[in-house]
């Protein structure tokens, strides 16, 4: 039996829900107003579980790509490709990296441990975030056209990653607001939910992935 896909789905399901789940035993820590990296800091109580948990995270994604080869690589090996190596950087960026080196609660104490994570994750949600683009590619070649669609709405809503620095309004949403959540214009405001939209855009990079997932498991 294939349990690569399986692997993806626990992956992206538990890197979604656990900071729902962890956040009671974080006295003072709000999943809506604070990231998830703030579970793994020194002063988080809960700190080796998520620390474990991104290495897990890691790992999961990695192991999971060999069945994404498998169905996909005969019929188009360079979009494969593409689509495992976003996943091997996010896998290994912003899950071992990111486990292995803890970043701080305070923003404005910078270690070395946590300027390592941060590059991590950036470089690993960067990569990630072309998944659903590549994922949109690899349905229509299939002749999945409501499957690319879904996924392509997906990427755009990813593409605020990219464009953040030149956004300035407030009409924006995901990741753009998770950034502008940390910015000391937006503080006490509806904006300021850095982990609502943190996860949001993870839920967006994700949810291609997801339906590719399902797909393959419904067929088999």
């Amino acid at each position: 039996m294939s349990v690569g896909w399986y692997f993806l789905l626990a992956a992206a399901g538990l890197d979604l829900l656990l900071p729902f789940l962890l956040a009671p035993f974080y006295p003072g820590y709000s999943h809506r107003r604070q990231v998830m990296s703030v579970l793994g800091s020194p002063e988080s109580p809960v700190r080796w579980v998520y620390r474990v948990w991104l290495v897990a995270l890691g790992l999961l994604l990695c192991a999971a790509t060999p069945d994404l080869w498998a169905a996909f690589g005969n019929r188009s090996p360079v979009l494969t490709g593409l689509l495992i190596a976003v996943l091997c950087v996010f896998a290994l960026g912003a899950g071992v990296l990111a486990g292995l080196f803890s970043v701080n609660a305070d923003k404005t104490v910078e270690t070395a441990a946590s300027r390592i994570h941060g590059v991590g994750s950036v470089l690993g949600f960067l990569a990630l975030a072309f998944a659903p683009l590549l994922v949109a590619l690899l349905a229509f070649r299939e002749g999945a056209g409501g499957a690319g669609v879904f996924s392509l709405v997906c990427f755009a809503l990813c593409l605020f990653w990219m464009a953040v620095h030149y956004v300035t309004t407030r009409d924006v949403c995901c990741f753009t607001l998770f950034v502008m959540a940390d910015k000391e214009a937006w503080r006490g405001t509806w904006l300021a939910q850095e982990g609502t939209w943190q996860r949001l855009t993870l839920l967006f990079m994700y949810l291609p992935l997801a339906l590719l997932t399902a797909a393959q498991l419904i067929q088999k």
